[in-house]
């Protein structure tokens, strides 16, 4: 993780008592799921998609759309929530999309999207959680 200082802060041993493995690989370790492995893919109902890490509100459902990359993928953050850095890992450059709130590693942003922002936002479901509206 880098030397930032975020709202939320844990421990490495808070946050590996707090996120399960796979969270904490993805999270904290910069992973990726395995594509087409997460329950969250196909999640259609009116809510929100909150960090695993922090329970901050990260996108609306609306937003979100199948972009058929076997991972959740939206249109457009909740303003604030998320903020993106340069990831130059495996030989590429790519924009890395983390939580604002807690610094948690979510995935990437693509301008491949649909309109109208042009933007997907292809995120690690294992750190998202949602939340069905009431």
């Amino acid at each position: 993780m880098d030397t930032q200082t975020y709202p939320v802060t844990r421990t490495d041993a808070e946050w590996r008592a707090l996120l399960t493995p796979e969270q904490y690989a993805v999270m904290r370790g910069h992973g990726t799921e395995r594509p087409g492995s997460c329950a969250l893919l196909h999640e259609h109902r009116a809510g929100a998609f909150h960090c695993a890490g922090c329970d901050s509100a990260l996108f609306e459902a609306t937003l979100k759309f199948e972009s058929g990359t076997g991972w959740p993928s939206f249109n457009d953050p909740v303003p604030g929530s998320v903020e993106t850095t340069t990831d130059r890992s495996h030989g590429m450059v790519r924009t890395e999309v983390h939580c604002a709130t807690c610094g948690s590693h979510l995935g990437h942003v693509f301008p491949d999207g649909p309109p109208p922002t042009g933007l997907r936002y292809c995120v690690n479901g294992v750190a998202l959680k949602f939340e069905p509206a009431a």
